[in-house]
């Protein structure tokens, strides 16, 4: 079979890199579409996926709005010329070069606010996949699994640590942390926000007092002369490797901040998503105590220095992961499974359909949010 699979940003390569490399490895055809966007392509080479970029989007806001035309018309052009029989992807491109090519497409989402983007999008789908803590009934077509977006690649089936990685930071056996503040300057963080200025500058002070700190600043915008801190500067495709060894991580971003819980890393995540109107899947790390959602900035900067202050947070956290993992399934299994049996999703063993009395309660940021995620 022909594959085609949309690769937004750096996140959605990991999310399908395993299952793009299976489906390879078994004689099939796949072409990842991809989006110049952060790290995406240095992620595609690193794993030597066969991809084409359709267009760029920058960190600013409304950036990606004016170049949808150009986008579109690349996106035709290449799945015409492509002809897949499956396409994959997280939202409106996939979905609708599904609709101009004829193409049964799969969407797997997980992302509550991006209301605009379901309605655009969900017409246009032949099936939509999303973890079981997603709050929201998608339609007839909704089918959910157990786990995240990020257990196609970090779970333990998928994923095990390279501890050289330490080396590789220069720390030895040091405690260190990691601080990853986000740009919000994407479609889907109008009107959002995280840490200020100040506030980064006073957390990553205060953190260098007990531990090592490396920042990834997705906008630039941190003056490392001015804090005791280092940028993290390793290739992209090591972050989940430093994060399995940190001792700490913050962030105001969402993706990390499950990533760093699934590998049993004590986290702080904190930006104004947080709330009694947070996405499912935070609730849920959050009551198996792997994230802790504050939104009080001076609640981050105690909880943080306590955590590492603290002689048995990674044992009980890494505990707390082992046993919130062992009900988690390898969404690359899904995925496989899905994109060979197309016809019969409701057949492959790890998914189930969302049903109208399974509906969680729909979030404010569910109903309220106008967000895209083409």
């Amino acid at each position: 079979m022909r594959y085609l699979v949309f690769t937004n940003t750096p996140a959605h390569v990991h999310l399908y890199r395993n299952a793009v490399r299976e489906l390879l490895d078994r004689g099939h055809e796949v072409l990842v579409l991809a989006r110049d966007y952060g790290c995406t392509l240095d992620l595609l080479e690193w794993y030597d996926l066969p991809h084409e970029v359709y267009g760029t989007c920058d960190t600013t806001k409304y950036s990606l709005f004016k170049r949808l035309p150009g986008h579109y018309a690349r996106i035709v052009r290449h799945a015409r010329a492509f002809d897949p029989d499956l396409i994959f992807g997280m939202g409106g491109y996939a979905a609708h070069a599904g609709a101009i090519t004829r193409t049964r497409t799969i969407l797997l989402l997980d992302s509550e606010p991006t209301t605009v983007d379901h309605l655009v999008s969900r017409p246009f789908a032949d099936a939509l996949l999303t973890p079981a803590a997603f709050r929201k009934d998608l339609g007839s077509e909704h089918y959910v699994f157990d786990g995240f977006k990020e257990s196609a690649y970090l779970h333990t089936d998928a994923f095990s640590p390279d501890p050289t990685v330490r080396d590789r930071l220069g720390v030895g056996d040091d405690d260190y942390a990691i601080v990853r503040f986000n740009a919000f300057g994407s479609h889907h963080d109008v009107g959002e926000g995280g840490f200020s200025p100040e506030q980064r500058r006073l957390l990553v002070t205060n953190l260098a007092e007990s531990a090592t700190v490396f920042v990834s600043d997705e906008g630039g915008d941190l003056n490392f002369e001015e804090v005791p801190a280092q940028p993290y500067d390793l290739h992209p495709a090591l972050m989940h490797d430093a994060l399995a060894e940190a001792s700490l991580v913050v962030t105001d971003t969402q993706t990390l901040a499950t990533e760093a819980a699934l590998l049993g890393t004590p986290t702080i995540r904190s930006n104004s998503f947080v709330g009694e109107s947070d996405m499912g899947n935070f609730v849920e790390l959050g009551e198996a105590g792997l994230i802790e959602n504050l939104r009080e900035f001076d609640e981050v900067r105690a909880t943080a220095l306590a955590f590492l202050h603290s002689a048995d947070v990674t044992e009980t956290w890494q505990r707390r992961r082992d046993e919130y993992l062992a009900d988690v399934v390898n969404l690359t299994d899904v995925i496989v499974d899905v994109a060979t049996n197309p016809t019969a999703i409701g057949d492959v063993d790890l998914l189930s359909r969302r049903s109208s009395d399974e509906e969680r309660e729909p979030t404010d940021s569910a109903t309220d949010t106008v967000g895209v995620q083409p």
